[in-house]
C-alpha cells in the first residue's frame, strides 16, 4: 500500500475534482454528517469542490489529499480565512476518507499534513468539530483536546439530529 499525502494547488485541485467528489459522495452516502443531506450526487460533490478550489486560489484554504495507488481516497481542508483578531488560528474542515480506504492510517496522515501546513503558515491553534465516533477517537489519539458536545447541532445525511463535538489543538 503506497499512500502519498499532497497539497493541491488550484490547477491540481481542478484536475482532481472528479476524484475528490467521489470521496465526498461516498462519505455522505455512508452517513457522514459533513453539511450535506441525501440525496447527494457526485455532481453535487463536484459543485462543492469547485467552491473549495476557488477558496484555494484566494489562499483562504489549503486542500490536502491522500492518494493511494494513484487515486485520491481522502482529503482534509485547512481553513485560513480568519477574522483580523485571529491570525494565529485555522480551522480543520471535512476530513474525508473513502470507505474502501479506511483503517490504513490515512486520516491520521492527512491530519498530520494539515498540522504541518498550519505551522508553515504561522498558525498555532487549530479548531475542528465532528459528529463521528471514529473521528473523535482519531483526534483524541493524536493530541486534540475535547471542548464539549452540542446536542442536536446538525443532522445526519438521511435525517435526524446529531450531536457535534468540538476540539482544539495547540501547535
Amino acid at each position: 500500500m503506497s499512500v502519498e499525502i499532497l497539497v493541491l494547488d488550484p490547477a491540481a485541485a481542478t484536475a482532481a475534482i472528479g476524484e475528490l467528489a467521489e470521496v465526498l459522495a461516498d462519505c455522505v452516502a455512508g452517513g457522514a454528517s459533513v453539511s450535506f443531506m441525501l440525496p447527494f450526487s457526485r455532481d453535487d460533490a463536484a459543485a462543492y469542490f469547485e467552491k473549495v478550489v476557488a477558496s484555494v486560489a484566494r489562499n483562504e484554504t489549503v486542500l490536502v489529499a491522500a492518494r493511494l495507488n494513484g487515486r485520491i481516497v481522502g482529503t482534509v481542508q485547512l481553513g485560513l480565512d480568519m477574522p483580523p483578531n485571529q491570525p494565529h488560528r485555522a480551522d480543520i474542515r471535512k476530513l474525508l476518507v473513502h470507505r474502501s480506504a479506511r483503517n490504513h492510517g490515512i486520516g491520521a496522515a492527512l491530519m498530520a499534513r494539515a498540522e504541518t501546513e498550519a505551522k508553515a503558515r504561522g498558525r498555532t491553534l487549530l479548531v475542528l468539530d465532528t459528529a463521528g465516533v471514529e473521528a473523535e477517537r482519531l483526534y483524541l489519539r493524536t493530541g486534540w483536546q475535547r471542548v464539549g458536545v452540542i446536542p442536536d447541532y446538525a443532522m445526519w445525511p438521511a435525517g435526524g439530529f446529531c450531536a457535534t463535538t468540538y476540539f482544539w489543538k495547540k501547535l
